[in-house]
């Protein structure tokens, strides 16, 4: 197994923060069962405070569900219902890490998801891109991760029938995390 610091010389201690310009959280579901809709969170905030041990970091995450942005505005507004979201009611979702098991740059993160005022136990798995030193001077670790999610154990049941039989959306949500992070203080 392959130490974290050791492939990553340049590992800091310290909390970060995420650069939003270079970062996206997307979504996919099944659709007609024949295809995929894909969609965005355009506001969201996550913290990592890192550890002299790397399995000890923190993750924490906050969506602005009513930032959803499939590309479709009446589609958007219907995911913003009580159908979905609900997001006069809950307008956020949260994650919080409860552990974090790492191999290389390959990592697991397990933690609670919230949404819908629902929460639930999560796995992230994904992989650590590195640190570098921007031209800016600014520390910055890159972070690709992916979760996979039941939308009815959060109370997402909303569907139709189709005329020639099945369901209009499929039940499982790919998460997808593009991050940058920006050291904050070492």
């Amino acid at each position: 197994m392959t130490n974290l610091i050791d492939t990553h010389p340049s590992y800091v201690v310290g909390t970060w923060a995420i650069d939003p310009t270079h970062s996206t959280l997307t979504f996919s579901v099944k659709h007609l069962a024949i295809s995929k809709v894909r969609g965005s969170f355009e506001k969201f905030d996550v913290t990592v405070v890192t550890a002299e041990d790397p399995t000890a970091t923190t993750v924490e995450a906050v969506i602005d569900v009513a930032s959803v942005n499939t590309g479709q505005k009446d589609r958007d507004a219907h995911l913003r219902t009580s159908d979905f979201f609900q997001v006069d009611e809950f307008p956020t979702a949260t994650f919080t890490s409860s552990s974090i098991a790492i191999t290389g740059d390959d990592f697991t993160i397990n933690g609670s998801l919230t949404l819908r005022g629902v929460t639930k136990p999560v796995t992230i798995t994904g992989e650590f891109g590195g640190i570098v030193t921007d031209g800016y001077g600014q520390t910055k670790a890159g972070i690709t991760a992916s979760a996979k999610i039941n939308r009815h154990d959060f109370g997402v049941s909303w569907n139709a029938a189709l005329e020639a039989g099945g369901l209009t959306l499929g039940d499982d949500i790919s998460l997808t995390l593009e991050l940058q992070l920006v050291l904050q203080a070492a």
